[in-house]
Parts: structure tokens; sequence; C-alpha cells
């Protein structure tokens, strides 16, 4: 069922979700960036990230925050979007009640989405945030970090400086019993617009990080 409806916060979410066939296949949640600025759950980084995680043998569902496509509501400067983001886990989480373990994924606005919904939600094991704006938005929330990730931005990013990125990671990585690897794509800028040159590497990051992390048990 790749397209899908279901009960949010403020109406209804639209999203689009594939499974697997174990039963017990692990999940993961995609976040795309912010609204206010064209970000949709068919962002390219969204939805290459997407599919990475189902090649990898997720379930795995991306959705509309509200206001965006078909999803009922208005921009709530990320206080509804994180509810609309823990509605989408809690609607994955029904589907899949067996699911060995859980992942989320953000981009932009989305990475700060996911970093808010890791904080609460102690069954998520992992996560990846494609260049946190830093700059932007507050994430000294991350106190302790709960889970092991992967921060990864581009050398050439313009909207969330990587010398903010670089702060972030340092902040984070004094913290004991989690493990932040970091790591930046040379010459990408916000959005990896080169598919060959920066989005393939990036999704090759991403994929080898979260298979590691599988084949460790350290999820």
């Amino acid at each position: 069922m790749p397209e899908l409806i279901f009960p949010g916060p403020d109406g209804r979410l639209e999203g689009r979700y594939h499974p697997q066939a174990k039963p017990d296949a692990p999940i993961a949640i995609i976040l795309h960036p912010n609204p206010q600025y064209g970000g949709t759950m068919n962002n390219r980084v969204v939805y290459n990230l997407h599919y990475a995680f189902h090649r990898m043998g997720f379930s795995v569902m991306r959705f509309n925050f509200r206001g965006v496509g078909r999803s009922q509501g208005d921009f709530d400067q990320g206080v509804g979007e994180l509810s609309d983001a823990a509605a989408a886990l809690d609607y994955l989480q029904a589907m899949n009640p067996n699911a060995e373990y859980c992942w989320v994924a953000g981009f932009s606005f989305g990475a700060w989405i996911g970093m808010q919904l890791l904080m609460r939600r102690p069954e998520i094991k992992g996560f990846v945030s494609v260049a946190p704006p830093a700059n932007m938005y507050d994430f000294s929330f991350l106190a302790p970090c709960p889970s092991s990730g992967l921060i990864i931005n581009g050398t050439a990013d313009r909207v969330a400086p990587p010398k903010d990125t670089h702060a972030l990671v340092a902040k984070l990585r004094e913290q004991k019993g989690i493990t932040v690897t970091h790591e930046e794509i040379e010459g990408a800028d916000h959005f990896f617009r080169d598919d060959e040159a920066h989005m393939a590497p990036m999704i090759d990051i991403v994929q080898a990080y979260v298979r590691r992390r599988a084949t460790e048990k350290t999820r």
C-alpha cells in the first residue's frame, strides 16, 4: 500500500508506505524539510532516503507534515510537526507490531524534528540527520542524546553552514554512552543537487552506516 491517509493530531495526514514481507522487519520513518520553503515528502533527499532504507530491509514510511499536500492543518513552527511525526510513528508501529527495531531519518527541518522525536521515543535505536540546520534551530534539547547516529552534510552548504554542524557534532560527542558519526560530502550544497557527485555518495554513506550498525548489533 504505497499511498495512505492516517489520522494526525490536527486532521488527516498523507503518507507513502513500503512494507517488507517479513513481519518482524525493522521500521523507519523519514521526515521532510521545512514546508515554508517548499519541503514535502517528495523532496529528492527524502525520497532517496526512503528507498535506501527499504533496500536495507526496513518497512519505511514518509509523510507530509500538516498543511502540505493532502495533509490537513497549518504550519506550526515545529511544535505541531513534532506531534505529526509522533502520530506517524504510532501508525507505523501499529502496522508493524512485531518490528525488531526502529530508526528515524530526517533532512534539514526534518532532521530537527527527528532529533526531537528521538528524545521522546526510547524505542528509536538509531538516527540519520542530513544537513541539520543547527544555525536556525536550537538543538540543546539533546542533553543527553539517547541513541547513536549519523550526521551528514555538504561542505558547500550555505543554508546550514558546516561550522554550525561541526559545533553540534562536537557537543554531542562530549556525551558518554553514544557514538555520533559525522560525514561530509565534498562540494555538496544543502540539497545535494548533483546526483552522481553528491546525492549518490550521501546515500552510500547512509546505507553503509546503517548496515554496519545492524551487523554490530548496536541498534
